[in-house]
């Protein structure tokens, strides 16, 4: 008789030869392996999806699983099958040893070896051998010292985690995740048959490798569950019907770059679940994927899709593919630092409209302008004369914006960043009117949270990726009134050729040589940014954010919902006026130091010049007047002296002698005055 027909027939024998107290001591006295197995890490969705898991240790795929977890019907076919009275014996079996031996015997090799499940687990936890005698012997020992130490649901639990499943599978939920990808919560019969068969022998019946043998040892599992009962014919032929798996899927893996940091942040965590959404960042992945697909090997892509209500971010894609190739893929572009462009707009606009300094329907000037040496130019270079606000903002024009900056002063606008809690980076460190224009570095995330305060009614809210952690608001920013009056005119923007007409608001922009290409946008509850350039900072040759980020900004749009969430009423306090209707100062735009200086055609008084000391003459005082409109008034002491005259110089009698102040007005209300000693 072979060795192992001895050691069958034997073990049980003795085994039984044991009095109970030696029985005790020798099982006490087990020194166990380690208990604690290592599970892969996990990054869920807000729904607890799997987004992406990284191997244990030793590169093997091993997942943590709950029993609840598990197809009830696999637990009771694998029972079952390898282990019908487990939650009777203490670990070893005698009546199996007994009928394994006894069927060796008869049949003169081995049809069963007896071997418990909570002895399977005892050779897993130590990775031993199964045919050597003392690896038998070793497995029954620590099969016994481990039912006395947990629970039946405990051991169930181990083999659920360490039942290999061919190559670097281990455990019941990677099993499902690579052969049929979903987790093992609900699972055919045949699907729960393949997984009781293959750990018997999980090398030679793996599915993608050996389907043949696979689907022979599923099939033998399935007609044990038909005869135990477990199973209808009809059951069992639908079982057989259904085609073993002959590839293994791959792992999630979205999200990766965020995954990465999340994992990076909070070391030592097994689970961290994620404020983004599984299906979105599918899509949006997939779409970053196809952009850039036919534009060369070097274009990237970056997108940010938020709630602004809840500041909660529900995708992230930091580029088009995560690997190292030229666009730079492992590089996380939602995080990195660019010139933003035009994107700063939309806040500097909103600043002025809570500083008084202008209103959407406020003329401006858009003409060349020097400020102290600085020369803005439009990117077409060409100038639009006098324009509304809402039109500049629109057309992104340059030099107004400037001039807006120019009237706020730069540390006001960087003073707004930090209230919105955007990072920034200062070439040079110091903050001039090019940061009007992008001459600043902001990441993607972060301007994402500056347009979330505007479509939010001017308050920040950091922006979070993960489910757990408080939502406190932030500092305001912007005024409601200010804050909905920039996103009103962001949302009178036409889309892109080919987009859906809507109300968006969004905003473009592109930085100086064609570097960075933005579009951010939003509606009533969602904000999307969308960042397209190359990761190493050289040109894109002819790239405008109109024409590379727009569109895909309103594809990501339609990829998040079917119809925009609209935008909100005006607040009560917003100043819903014409031009003409507007307060005299706010019908046209004047810099910070308008108000002492005269417009270039206001009236002045060309004679007497102020401060001069001059001789009357007998028939009076001869007064002159440069600039202004016609007709013209002249008053002495406040006193009206002349009225309605045509010309502009005029002889003034009866003006006595000593100080006095004159002044002029013209037909447009604007003044001038000189202070002179008669004589």
């Amino acid at each position: 008789m072979k060795p192992r027909l001895l050691f069958v027939l034997a073990a049980g024998l003795w085994l039984a030869a044991f009095s109970n107290d030696k029985l005790d001591q020798w099982v006490d006295a087990t020194i166990l392996p380690p208990l604690q197995v290592e599970t892969s890490v996990e990054v869920l969705d807000r729904n607890g999806a799997l987004l992406r898991a990284y191997t244990v240790a030793d590169g093997r795929w091993r997942l943590e699983v709950a029993l609840s977890d598990v197809d009830p019907d696999y637990i009771a076919a694998l029972l079952a099958y390898e282990d019908k009275r487990f939650f009777q014996h203490g670990g070893v079996d005698l009546q199996a040893l007994a009928r394994a031996a006894l069927q060796a015997v008869w049949n003169r090799h081995v049809v069963s070896g007896g071997s418990t499940l909570t002895m399977q687990v005892a050779r897993l936890l130590e990775e031993g051998t199964t045919g050597q005698v003392d690896g038998k012997l070793r497995q029954m020992r620590v099969a016994m010292a481990l039912e006395r130490r947990l629970s039946k649901q405990e051991i169930l639990s181990l083999y659920l985690h360490l039942a290999p499943f061919g190559g670097n599978l281990e455990g019941v939920r990677a099993a499902t995740l690579s052969y049929f990808g979903k987790e093992p919560l609900r699972l055919t019969s045949a699907e729960a048959a393949l997984l009781v068969a293959i750990p018997q022998s999980p090398e030679t019946r793996r599915p993608d490798r050996f389907v043949a043998r696979a689907t022979d040892a599923r099939d033998r599992v399935l007609a044990r569950a038909l005869r135990d009962g477990l199973i209808d014919a009809e059951q069992m032929a639908a079982a057989r019907t259904e085609i073993v798996p002959a590839v293994r899927r791959a792992f999630p893996a979205l999200a990766p770059h965020m995954s990465d940091r999340i994992i990076a942040e909070e070391q030592g965590l097994k689970r961290h679940q994620l404020t983004l959404d599984k299906g979105l960042q599918t899509k949006l992945e997939r779409l970053a994927s196809d952009v850039v697909a036919s534009r060369g090997d070097r274009l990237q892509v970056a997108i940010v899709v938020a709630d602004h209500g809840s500041g909660e971010v529900l995708a992230s894609v930091g580029s088009a593919a995560f690997k190292a190739d030229r666009r730079a893929g492992f590089v996380d572009m939602t995080r990195a630092i660019r010139s933003p462009g035009s994107t700063l707009k939309p806040l500097i606009y909103g600043l002025a409209f809570d500083e008084g300094l202008a209103h959407p329907e406020t003329l401006i000037d858009d003409k060349p302008t020097d400020f102290n040496g600085y020369k803005p130019q439009n990117f077409d270079r060409q100038f639009r004369g006098t324009i509304r606000i809402r039109e500049a903002l629109q057309e992104s024009l340059n030099i107004p914006v400037v001039a807006l900056t120019d009237a706020l002063g730069a540390a006001k606008l960087l003073a707004s960043l930090d209230k919105a809690g955007v990072k920034y980076d200062l070439p040079g460190g110091q903050a001039g009117l090019a940061i009007a224009l992008g001459g600043i570095g902001v990441s993607l995330e972060d301007m994402v949270q500056l347009y979330a305060a505007i479509a939010r009614g001017g308050v920040a809210l950091p922006l979070t990726h993960q489910m757990k952690g408080d939502r406190a608001e932030g500092q305001r920013v912007l005024s409601a009134s200010a804050a909905w009056q920039v996103g009103d005119i962001l949302a009178g923007l036409a889309p892109p050729p080919g987009a859906p007409e809507n109300r968006l608001a969004y905003k473009t922009g592109t930085s100086y040589g064609h570097r960075d290409a933005w579009a951010i946008g939003f509606d009533g509850r969602h904000v999307i940014g969308v960042w397209m350039g190359r990761p190493d900072g050289t040109p894109v040759p002819g790239a405008f954010g109109a024409d590379l980020a727009a569109p895909i900004l309103f594809q990501a749009f339609a990829r998040l919902k079917r119809n925009l969430d609209a935008q909100p009423e005006a607040p009560p306090a917003t100043l819903l006026v014409s031009n003409a209707e507007l307060p005299q100062p706010l019908r046209k735009f004047r810099n910070r130091n308008a108000a002492f200086q005269p417009e270039k055609d206001a009236p002045t008084v060309a004679f007497p010049p102020d401060g001069a000391e001059v001789e009357m003459l007998p028939e009076g005082l001869l007064v002159r007047v440069s600039g202004g409109k016609a007709p013209y008034t002249w008053l002495a002491n406040g006193v009206p002296v002349a009225i309605s005259l045509a010309g502009r110089e005029v002889m003034l009698g009866s003006l006595g002698q000593g100080f006095i102040t004159l002044s002029v007005i013209d037909a447009n209300g604007r003044s001038a005055r000189s202070k002179v000693r008669l004589r």
